[in-house]
């Protein structure tokens, strides 16, 4: 399981929670800078774990495995750079 987080209380003193936090599709998208069928898009290609949760099915991403996959997305990127996959031109500027 992933990381604790920490809370502080309402007298001020720091506890350890067993649960990593959970992040909303929008909160996902904002740390991504993605738009939002893209974050899906992710989601249901197995990508980027996330969960349902409640009757409405409401989407959550743990934190670590949102570092999970940035950090895979960095070292493929890295692989493809070292064997020649990524031409000079594919690299696009942000908009």
């Amino acid at each position: 399981m992933g990381q604790w987080t920490e809370e502080v209380n309402k007298i001020g003193v720091r506890t350890s929670l067993p649960f990593p936090k959970m992040l909303t599709m929008d909160d996902v998208q904002e740390i991504l800078n993605l738009g939002k069928p893209m974050v899906y898009a992710l989601v249901r290609s197995g990508e980027l774990k996330a969960a349902k949760f409640g009757p409405r099915g409401i989407w959550r991403v743990r934190e670590d495995d949102l570092a999970a996959y940035i950090d895979a997305a960095y070292k493929k990127t890295a692989e493809q750079i070292a064997s020649g996959q990524l031409p000079d031109g594919d690299a696009q500027a942000d908009e």
